[in-house]
């Protein structure tokens, strides 16, 4: 296996350990100021540093990917204190109101279960997973993703990343036996598989249902550059959610999705491997990259490779994605020669508010180190 992954993987595991002390009882906002994390800032109530917003998880999903591929209890010691964090956000119904809980809470009370069995993590994990079925909506068959479920700005609205929060209402209708879990993820992903990608492989980032009749609508784009472009982590979350769901549901239409995804994704590379923030843009383009796409897109293509049935495109699909975890690795502080407390530089996090742009980012951080993880350990079990 390369050395450039092997060094990049312990570079990631260093990090991850100065950032414990850091991260320990205050969290730090979604993406870096300047290659550095500030404190998560006071909003909505909230004091600074608190446990809120979506990206809080990545945090302790970091540390047990370390923990898993050193043994080392610092790690384990400080995931399991955020997953008490997480244990009592949720009883406390705080910041609960959206459809990122999949985000929040497989990787802080999920995994945790997984790893250690604690029950306390898999209440956590079952009441994130019913504050989450409460946004599915009847008759359109999708989980609402941001806003009260009553503010008709918002009403009937999903986003291609809520493909990566089903994987929490499949893990708890397999613990509890209860089908309206499953059933939930079954409609959900069959609506996106046949409505938010578009003819030529792209994706809507956003698409709107009438939630009084379930007529597809619509689709758009928050943090894409325009509503018919191609947005990247769009893009990537298409290759990953699609292949995750594809597993849990049998449904085929799933593994076409995550296909059409990750052949677009693969054609409209950059020469260097990593993505534009939007694939509208190429080489001569003066725009940013988003390695986080990247990323994301390499844990995609290497779980769609383990789903493939042909096994020319498995080989094809394994390839490209350890190509660009490899290629993802020149991004990091270390490839970089430069000081920081991310993992990995240069994300996207919203260009259109110019939020983090060119920036570190949380979740670049856990699915960077989760790439590297995947092709290193052939026998890791992903926690999603």
């Amino acid at each position: 296996m390369s050395d450039v992954l092997k060094k990049a993987l312990a570079d990631a595991i260093d990090t991850t350990r100065r950032n414990i002390p850091a991260f320990a009882d205050r969290y730090p906002d979604d993406t870096t100021v300047n290659n550095w994390y500030p404190p998560r800032p006071a909003r909505d109530g909230f004091p600074q540093g608190a446990n809120e917003g979506w990206t809080t998880s990545f945090i302790p999903g970091c540390q047990w990917l370390a923990w898993e591929m050193t043994g080392d209890n610092a790690f384990r010691q400080a995931a399991q204190a955020h997953a008490k964090d997480f244990a009592r956000r949720v009883h406390k119904g705080e910041g609960l109101a959206t459809h990122d809980l999949g985000f929040l809470y497989t990787l802080s009370s999920v995994t945790p279960w997984r790893l250690t069995g604690s029950q306390e993590d898999k209440n956590a994990a079952l009441a994130a997973a019913d504050a989450l079925m409460v946004r599915f909506l009847e008759p359109a068959g999708i989980i609402q993703a941001w806003g009260d479920l009553v503010d008709p700005a918002e009403r009937g609205r999903t986003i291609i990343d809520s493909l990566m929060n089903m994987p929490l209402l499949t893990w708890a209708s397999q613990q509890t036996g209860d089908q309206k879990y499953a059933d939930a993820v079954r409609r959900h992903t069959a609506q996106l598989a046949q409505h938010i990608i578009r003819a030529d492989n792209t994706t809507f980032h956003t698409f709107w249902w009438d939630p009084s009749t379930g007529e597809p609508l619509k689709g758009t784009t928050a943090q894409g550059y325009a509503d018919d472009s191609c947005w990247a982590r769009g893009q990537a979350w298409g290759i990953y959610g699609f292949a995750l769901n594809y597993e849990a549901t049998g449904n085929p239409d799933l593994l076409v999705a995550a296909r059409r995804c990750a052949d677009y994704f693969l054609a409209h590379l950059p020469a260097d491997g990593v993505p534009f923030w939007d694939l509208v843009f190429n080489d001569g383009d003066d725009q940013p990259r988003d390695s986080s796409s990247a990323a994301i897109a390499a844990c995609g293509l290497h779980q769609l490779a383990s789903l493939e049935t042909d096994p020319r495109l498995a080989d094809r699909y394994r390839a490209a994605g350890q190509a660009m975890i490899e290629a993802v690795t020149a991004y990091s502080p270390q490839g970089e020669g430069v000081e920081s407390d991310a993992l990995l530089l240069h994300s996207v996090y919203n260009l259109n508010k110019n939020e983090g742009v060119d920036e570190g980012s949380l979740w670049g951080d856990y699915f960077y180190m989760e790439a590297l993880v995947r092709h290193l350990n052939p026998r890791w079990k992903r926690y999603w």
